[in-house]
């Protein structure tokens, strides 16, 4: 028997079997899909992921990124603030997943190119894949088949509109050391610095049309790019909000985006899971898995506190104008989200 299978090979799986290997534990990852895999996200690493990647000595390259800019759609009004922890870092998602595969080798967990698409919990162990574990941590991402089939998946709030993310890349020298946001009546575009030439734009949106008709609501954006070599693909998430009535059931535990997942508004996606992927194994090595519900809750408490605030704040046409203008009034204000975050 193992101690521990991990559903998912994504960061919030591989981080976990990380920790899980550095604690001693026998490990296993079940991951169909070959290494490195893309998927659509804003890929800015804020401080804390930087420095929870240090900690488990993974070596990431990438573009350093001193603080976030808020900016309204046409540019006319902008507030920012820098990071006192330290830069954040702009990382492509499959240098990322590379470097976390890389360092997961180096510990020697062993990656079956396998789905887990059911299992069996008994009273001691789980079964799944043909393997016999102690403990099953789900990281099958946002629409998470293990949350469903533990039956914690819950239905999105009455009367809140989904929302999607859509990314592609831009040969283009970044033209700031910052990740900008900027802000229109609906949606948000997200910039990161990714190299020398390449810069990475998100759009988080409840619109379902083409990457290019909703990059027209951001015309100081658009200008920026005009011109510029797409040379990537567009790639989309979504619905982004999942809920989870809670984060473990039995031998089971759920880490990353599916333990629930408010929205990427923020920029924290992968700093909470590398956080929860730390916290699981904590509480499974010191053989209190109970705990893991409250450690979850305080390892996203930032996250889950300011995201559902601004995001809600998004949702009132009244309120949401006076976002980027209320931070610009406000600087102190804005600085210490950032940071509360970063």
């Amino acid at each position: 028997m193992i101690d521990l299978l991990v559903a998912g090979g994504g960061p919030a799986g591989l981080a976990t079997a990380i920790h899980a290997a550095r604690a001693g534990l026998e490990v296993v990852v079940a991951e169909p899909r070959p290494t490195p895999v893309d998927k659509a996200c804003g890929e800015g690493l804020m401080p804390g992921a930087v420095e929870a990647l240090r900690r488990i000595e993974v070596d990431v390259q990438g573009r350093p990124f001193r603080g976030i800019r808020y900016l309204e759609a046409a540019g006319s009004r902008s507030a920012e603030a820098e990071f006192r922890a330290g830069p954040g870092l702009g990382v492509r998602r499959t240098a990322l997943h590379t470097a976390l595969a890389d360092r997961a080798a180096e510990l020697g967990v062993r990656v079956l190119p396998v789905p887990i698409r059911s299992f069996e919990q008994r009273r001691d162990s789980v079964v799944a894949a043909g393997l016999t574990a102690r403990h099953l941590v789900a990281a099958d991402g946002l629409h998470s088949a293990a949350r469903r089939a533990l039956g914690l998946h819950r239905p999105p709030a009455p009367g809140r509109a989904a929302r999607y993310g859509l990314r592609r890349h831009y040969a283009l020298a970044p033209w700031t050391d910052l990740v900008e946001v900027y802000w229109s009546a609906s949606s948000e575009a997200y910039v990161t610095p990714l190299g020398p030439e390449l810069v990475g734009v998100a759009l988080l949106t409840g619109d379902r049309a083409p990457f290019d008709r909703q990059l027209a609501d951001f015309p100081l954006l658009a200008a920026r790019l005009a011109g510029a070599r797409p040379c990537t693909p567009v790639r989309g998430a979504g619905p982004l909000r999942q809920r989870a009535a809670a984060r473990s059931d039995g031998r089971v535990l759920l880490v990353g985006d599916a333990a629930g997942y408010l929205d990427a508004l923020t920029g924290e996606g992968v700093s909470v899971a590398l956080a929860s992927a730390e916290a699981v194994v904590r509480c499974l090595a010191a053989g209190r898995p109970q705990e893991y519900e409250r450690a979850w809750r305080r390892a996203s408490r930032g996250y889950r506190m300011l995201t559902g605030a601004l995001l809600w704040a998004r949702e009132q046409p009244a309120l949401a104008a006076g976002i980027v203008p209320a931070a610009a009034r406000l600087p102190a204000v804005f600085r210490a989200g950032v940071n509360l975050l970063a």
